[in-house]
């Protein structure tokens, strides 16, 4: 492999901080850096979106319950945070659950009563910051309502950078690119970007296999520096597949079209 310094600093033994919106992401565009990296230095996945929310849901959180096999948010964050600590935990990775609500369950701060209350149970997707899949939640635009949870967002990142204790050195930071479009995607990557600290950037797997990366992003952060990682990419598979709540309508059959992962980093990043 290139002796390029993200590659160098990851051989050298520098914890690694991987930024997982969901309960599935740092593994899938990840997974293979991280059983690599596992070998020399701590690494720790911080995953944001952790919890559902309670009915009554959207017409598109009840299409993507039913492909997950089950009805119910808060029973299936339930499994898919046990997934999550038995895959990392079997790769001796670190997790972390921040217990924020994912996008697609986020409800706005109603201050109506009475008559607007029941009209949002006949009509959830009035009450809900992103009523629909396809037009609101993957269209690449962070809603108003979501600011405070940025702030929140942003803050976490910077001290998830502050350097580890047990071994006095900065971790490598990683953050989503964003491919895809997806709003939980989007706010960890606008956070990592305005939080001031250095971040190595990975492809969204699996979107990256479809979609463009966000040219205007990449040439605002200088991201000049691009590593294709295919170390340790043989055992991916079967991590991923430890996700089983959303392997059945990601990866029918239970074939993981896998490739080299993709990591976009500036020449002060690493």
């Amino acid at each position: 492999m290139t002796a390029d310094p993200f590659s160098t600093a990851v051989e050298k033994g520098v914890p690694l901080v991987v930024l997982s919106p969901h309960l599935d992401d740092a593994v899938l565009s990840c997974g293979a850096l991280m059983a690599h990296t596992r070998q020399h230095a701590p690494v720790t996945v911080v995953t944001l979106f952790t919890t559902g929310a309670p009915p009554p849901y959207t017409l598109s959180a009840r299409r993507f319950l039913h492909l997950s096999g089950m009805r119910d948010a808060e029973e299936l964050y339930a499994a898919r945070r046990a997934e999550d600590r038995d895959v990392l935990t079997a790769m001796g990775i670190t997790w972390r659950h921040m217990g924020l609500t994912e996008g697609l369950f986020r409800r706005k701060a109603l201050r109506g009563r009475g008559a607007a209350r029941g009209l949002s149970r006949l009509l959830p997707e009035r009450e809900h910051v992103y009523p629909t899949y396809r037009r609101h939640l993957a269209a690449g635009r962070i809603s108003p309502y979501d600011g405070d949870l940025l702030r929140t967002l942003t803050r976490t990142v910077r001290s998830l950078a502050a350097p580890e204790p047990s071994v006095g050195a900065r971790p490598l930071l990683l953050a989503p690119l964003a491919i895809g479009g997806h709003v939980d995607h989007l706010l960890v990557r606008t956070a990592a970007e305005t939080s001031r600290r250095h971040v190595v950037y990975y492809g969204d797997f699996p979107y990256i296999r479809h979609e463009a990366m966000d040219a205007d992003f990449v040439r605002r952060n200088g991201l000049r520096e691009e590593v294709t990682w295919t170390t340790g990419l043989g055992a991916k598979s079967a991590a991923i597949l430890g996700y089983r709540t959303q392997c059945r309508a990601m990866f029918p059959g239970g074939h993981v079209p896998l490739g080299p992962e993709l990591y976009l980093f500036s020449e002060t990043s690493s």
